[in-house]
């Protein structure tokens, strides 16, 4: 039996001629990331090994996006951690506010990941990194103060589920209505410890960035990873990041094992809302009633790169946010804020009523810059809907495309875009 994408890449870090599913392996890390949250506490458990310096300073990448601009005292302090041990180690990928993006952004952004790597990240989303050909993983803030110190990392193979994509996507359509429209179909443990692998020539229509967006979600389906295969779109991106790691994509076997097959349609794929509480919850934004909203946020890990905040004005089209909606953008890195300067974006939304935010997490995880209070409804372009996930444990956030959020803001209630877009 032939190996799929993820098992090529996890044999060749193990150093072996073919994994399997199942198999436990110790495998070579080529990037390990740690944000305000969590790699504090992987720095408190670097220091018990007693370890005096990183394994590498150039393959560690530290980023305090979660609770920055510095919330309140505790996050300063989580943020000094960061900082003190990032001097003291010569960290060579440690990014602070000015530089700091939202950290599943920045490191594509920054060309730190590329075909072939091993990457993991104590952050659930470091999954998103599959979009471009590597093996990306979140794992816990132990693992990763044992990757700092060593190098390496444990992992069981993970099984696979094969997602076959024809068509193209309709116009106001992007890949988080994709994705959504997936987790609708197979649940939030419908992928559960397997590899989401993309294939068909449906790939070729999408975006870098919806991919980036589709990978990150993996997550949300259970899935260990999610990946796509490398083709000329994923070389150009790479080429104008100035990615200047080892070229290794990889292809599935003809005969590698699937435990699912899963065929999309993607001119089949409409405008989809997740509903409260899961990102299971889904039905399409045509469907979703009379649901009056009082926040919208467009920016996260998912959906705050340029390609989200064009798609965004282009169905606000210079009209004003409903009164009495929070309308919140925000760009995922500092490049990003710039380029939407330059283009008058910001500019467009600030007109519109909308606030700009710096690049940050805030909102996503109910950190701050967007806390619902007790009733309160939001359309959030983020990637989890939990109870309480954006504030109060009774309030309701709605995952959606920036399209769709776009279109919200403009009415107040949850819309499809094509019911509105000029």
């Amino acid at each position: 039996m032939g190996m799929t994408m993820t098992q090529k890449i996890l044999a060749r870090a193990a150093g072996e001629k073919r994994v399997e599913a199942g198999q436990l392996i110790e495998a070579r890390v080529d990037l390990a990331l740690g944000n305000d949250i969590t790699a504090p506490v992987a720095i408190r458990e670097f220091e018990k090994i007693g370890c005096a310096r990183v394994f590498d300073r150039e393959r560690i990448a530290l980023v305090p996006d979660h609770f920055t601009p510095n919330k309140d005292i505790k996050a300063a302090e989580q943020c000094k951690a960061m900082r003190l041990f990032a001097r003291e180690q010569e960290i060579v990928h440690y990014f602070e506010l000015g530089e700091m993006g939202v950290e599943h952004a920045l490191l594509p952004e920054k060309g730190l990941v590329g075909p072939g790597d091993v990457v993991i990240g104590a952050d659930s989303h470091t999954c998103t990194y599959g979009a471009l050909g590597a093996f990306a993983t979140g794992v816990g803030s132990t693992d990763l103060a044992a990757a700092m110190a060593t190098g390496l990392a444990w992992f069981k193979v993970p099984a696979a589920m094969k997602i076959e994509l024809t068509g193209r996507l309709r116009p106001w359509v992007s890949g988080k209505d994709v994705i959504l429209t997936i987790i609708g179909q197979i649940g939030v443990d419908g992928a559960l410890y397997r590899s989401m692998e993309y294939g068909g020539d449906g790939v070729s229509g999408l975006t870098v960035d919806d991919r980036l967006c589709m990978a990150n979600m993996a997550i949300e389906a259970g899935a260990k990873n999610g990946l796509f295969p490398v083709d000329a779109k994923t070389r150009a991106f790479l080429k104008r990041v100035h990615y200047q790691g080892a070229h290794r994509p990889v292809r599935p076997d003809a005969n590698a094992a699937y435990d699912t097959m899963l065929p999309l349609d993607l001119s089949a794929v409409v405008s989809t809302v997740a509903f409260p509480h899961l990102p299971s919850n889904t039905r399409p934004a045509k469907e979703a009633g009379d649901i009056r909203i009082d926040q919208v946020v467009i920016g996260s890990c998912t959906n705050g790169r340029l390609s989200d905040l064009e798609a965004a004005i282009r169905v606000m089209a210079g009209r004003p946010v409903h009164k009495g909606v929070r309308c919140i953008v925000i760009p995922a890195t500092p490049k990003i804020f710039l380029q939407a300067m330059k283009k008058g974006i910001l500019k467009a939304f600030l007109e519109a009523g909308a606030v700009v935010s710096t690049p940050t997490c805030g909102p996503c995880l109910g950190g701050h810059m967007g806390i619902l209070a007790k009733g309160e409804r939001a359309v959030a372009t983020t990637n989890r809907n939990f109870v309480g996930r954006m504030g109060h444990p009774e309030s309701e956030v709605y995952l959606a495309s920036p399209e769709v959020a776009a279109a919200s803001a403009l009415t107040g209630r949850i819309t499809d875009p094509a019911d509105v877009a000029a």
